[in-house]
């Protein structure tokens, strides 16, 4: 893929085009033709979950078959909406309800709704100039296809260790100028790949300049249930404190980490009320709609914690793993969420030298860093030295994988 422009993304012709290709299939791309270097490969590239789905699922699913026979509630049904709102109370400890008929939206997957939400994000106020959207680099790719979708200018906000693997908010406040035809923001927290929590206060700071600007700041939450230690903070968590509440801020969630069901295609968003009203009217014109079958079994995902509960164990026992097996290895430190290895591979080469040695030499297949980012406002990509594992497969596998990976530094 030729270099775009530093930091920036132009035009919609960028996405119409396929200059943006698919990490994966940039990957593919790469090792064409690379045999793997061991008789029992292992991939860990695709951030898809394999621990056990709730058992209750496929009942629930069976429960509401009926409801195949009529269109679904575009906005969510009732019974779903006051799950997630009761589970949102539960986890950030809401003293004030969300909402569940002006303040959740059900999607069809969050990352449909991250894609569409750009629409209304650069149709509800006038810019001087051409619209902006923000994003925290690596991102995900619903993120910038949303921004270049709607002719946005799509700007990567490196983030680094410098920056504790977040965007530079300092960096951000000093641009006013773009501040002010800033359309939205988007922040990963768990941070994909990197596993880095967003603090209280960055979220509130964040939250504030999307206030001072008129812009939306729209959280991804999906791995927030995927942690090391303490649960990671919410944006409503930290919204519900101040006189304005949800104003500005958006968040998306889903079923496919938290309760490992990605092929239910089952998510959420939920806050800002205005938003959140504009958002389910352009969703009703064009938007995919949760079955009703899946919005059924979906209330009963969120109102259990104990499959959420074992599948977090299970992750915690493969993070021990990686303590022990890679110990300092290539950078390596645990993370505080997420399920993901950012490896510093810059010691073999960087990212796409060390993938193509860790499949041709040991038979582990891994992402390149450099795939799942841009070259950011100061020119370099923030993934150039990187590999991103993600620990999906079995303890016994990843434990295997995580010993090949850890003799390309012998």
């Amino acid at each position: 893929m030729p270099p775009l422009p530093p930091g920036h993304l132009f035009g919609q012709d960028t996405l119409v085009s396929g200059a943006i290709l698919s990490p994966f299939t940039q990957l593919r791309r790469l090792i064409e033709g690379i045999a793997p270097g061991h008789a029992r490969p292992i991939e860990l590239t695709i951030g898809e979950p394999r621990e056990a789905m709730p058992a209750f699922v496929a009942d629930k699913l069976a429960e509401a078959s009926g409801q195949l026979g009529k269109y679904p509630p575009i906005r969510g049904s009732d019974a779903l909406k006051a799950a997630i709102s009761d589970w949102l109370g539960r986890r950030y400890r809401l003293a004030t309800p969300v909402d569940p008929g002006r303040e959740i939206l059900a999607l069809n997957g969050s990352r449909e709704g991250l894609f569409y939400a750009c629409v209304p994000a650069v149709g509800r106020r006038r810019f001087a100039g051409r619209p902006a959207i923000l994003m925290c680099n690596p991102y995900y790719s619903a993120y910038i296809a949303g921004a270049l979708s709607v002719g946005a200018e799509a700007v990567c906000l490196n983030a680094t260790t410098r920056s504790g693997f977040l965007p530079d908010l300092d960096e951000i406040a000093a641009d006013k100028a773009l501040l002010e035809r800033t359309a939205a923001l988007f922040i990963c927290s768990p941070a994909n790949p990197q596993g880095a929590v967003a603090s209280p206060d960055y979220v509130r700071r964040a939250l504030a300049l999307a206030r001072q600007y008129d812009f939306v700041l729209f959280l991804d939450e999906c791995y927030s249930e995927i942690y090391t230690h303490e649960a990671p903070v919410g944006g409503l968590e930290v919204a519900a404190g101040t006189p304005e509440r949800f104003q500005n801020l958006v968040v998306f969630n889903s079923l496919s980490k938290r309760s490992n069901l990605p092929g239910l295609r089952s998510g959420f968003c939920a806050g800002d009320a205005a938003f959140i009203e504009t958002f389910a009217e352009l969703r009703n014109m064009c938007a995919p709609q949760v079955p009703g079958i899946v919005q059924h079994a979906s209330a009963a995902a969120w109102a259990d914690e104990s499959h959420v509960a074992a599948a977090r164990a299970a992750y915690s026992r493969k993070f021990d793993l990686a303590d022990q097996i890679l110990g300092s290895r290539l950078g390596y430190k645990r993370p505080a969420g997420g399920f993901c290895l950012w490896l510093d591979v810059s010691q073999i080469g960087g990212a796409e030298k060390a993938t193509v040695t860790l499949w041709k030499s040991f038979g582990v297949k891994v992402i390149p860093g450099a795939y799942l980012a841009q070259c950011g406002r100061d020119g370099t990509n923030p993934g150039a030295n990187y590999v991103r594992v993600a620990l999906v497969e079995t303890a016994d596998q990843v434990g295997e994988a995580l010993e090949r990976i850890a003799l390309v530094t012998a």
